[in-house]
């Protein structure tokens, strides 16, 4: 495998689309609907293989994946000295300079080397010492905002190196500049719309929506808005061997998808919320990501959602939120089942919605939301 050159090429390459826990279905959905070759379904994330060209693509078109990493290298590593031996195999000056900086991360399975910080610090000493005897200056190392990220898994005494193209991650997309009270990650809310099985063209509703996350995820989605675009550069941009060609190929990307996005259509998106300061910023995150949910102040319980069928998808209280009305999930599981033709979808954080909703699910995901173990419950009303 080469990876010199970060310009589009025919070589395949190995890559791997990191997933939130519960996610990997949906991401393995989407990566084989975006047309990236080499999909499997796999635990943690999906691998999939393509050119630099498929990982930029993956970098702008991936609504689910939390970070795209591209493999660059594999190697036997029983002790440490095998493991630093082998990092310095790799010419690391193609992507790290000393100018650039470096962030180096790791995750041990199964080995003789059982400690991820001492893995770490060893691959950073290798790549730090051979770009030193290159150009006798050394990389500093920056943990929050390195230009450079390389992620090593180590398994049976093997070590399997990673660049990580993403660099933040791709939850960020660049819209929400201000958040409501416990919001979902941007890629999980993608997560469960595909989850869903909305069809991206019937309306949609979230009656509390808090920041706007779900809406704005939809009216993306339907529209066909790739939700990189609104990034100002990814992790592989910083590289040093990302040249004045390489740029002008990612211009010429993003642009291709921005014509594509400009043709697309919107399904109808309702958006509510009893909170107008937070239906503000709701509304600032739309405009923002360049979308157009129609943003309504209103309680649900006092104004449930209306019409012979529909798609509802939201994300309610849980956890401190629902201390504040203790008897919610019982009022809303009363209004759920009076839903007759909907499809609903809940992201519950307690097992109380389950219990209080007497329509039994269609089905059920079990999600993290953080550190919060959650389950996406889809009923079809009858």
């Amino acid at each position: 495998m080469t990876t010199d050159d970060p310009t589009p090429s025919t070589e395949a390459l190995d890559f791997y689309a990191a997933a939130i826990p519960g996610t990997e279905k949906a991401l393995c959905e989407e990566l084989r609907e975006l047309g990236f070759g080499s999909v499997r379904l796999n635990r943690g994330g999906i691998p999939f293989r393509g050119t630099w060209h498929d990982g930029w693509r993956a970098c702008l078109e991936s609504r689910i994946a939390q970070r795209i990493q591209v493999l660059v290298n594999r190697f036997p590593a029983p002790t440490q000295d095998a493991l630093y031996a082998g990092i310095r195999q790799f010419d690391w000056s193609r992507f790290v300079s000393y100018r650039q900086t470096l962030a180096v991360s790791a995750v041990c399975h199964g080995c003789a080397i059982n400690h991820s910080g001492f893995a770490a610090l060893k691959i950073k000493d290798a790549i730090v010492d051979q770009v030193r005897e290159k150009t006798q200056a050394r990389p500093d190392v920056d943990r929050e905002d390195a230009d450079v990220r390389v992620f090593a898994h180590l398994a049976n005494d093997k070590a399997a190196v990673y660049l990580d193209l993403s660099g933040e991650p791709l939850h960020r997309r660049g819209y929400r500049k201000e958040a409501g009270e416990a919001p979902l990650r941007e890629t999980l809310a993608a997560a469960i719309l595909r989850l869903s099985q909305w069809d991206r063209q019937s309306p949609l509703t979230d009656p509390m929506c808090g920041s706007g996350t779900i809406a704005i995820e939809a009216a993306m989605w339907s529209a066909g808005i790739a939700p990189g675009l609104l990034r100002e550069r990814f992790g592989f941009e910083r590289w040093a061997n990302f040249t004045a060609e390489s740029a002008e190929a990612m211009r010429a990307l993003r642009g291709s998808l921005r014509a594509q996005a400009a043709s697309g259509r919107c399904a109808r998106i309702i958006a509510s919320d009893s909170d107008e300061s937070v239906l503000e910023i709701a509304r600032q995150n739309a405009r923002t990501a360049g979308v157009k949910p129609s943003f309504r102040q209103h309680s649900i319980l006092e104004n449930p959602p209306s019409g012979d069928s529909g798609t509802l998808i939201t994300n309610p209280p849980y956890g401190v939120r629902l201390e504040k009305d203790p008897l919610f999930c019982r009022r809303m599981g009363a209004l759920v089942t009076r839903l007759h033709g909907w499809r609903v979808g809940l992201m519950a954080g307690t097992p109380d919605y389950r219990r209080e909703i007497t329509a039994a699910p269609r089905f059920s995901v079990p999600l993290k939301n953080g550190d919060l173990d959650c389950e996406f419950l889809v009923y079809d009303i009858e």
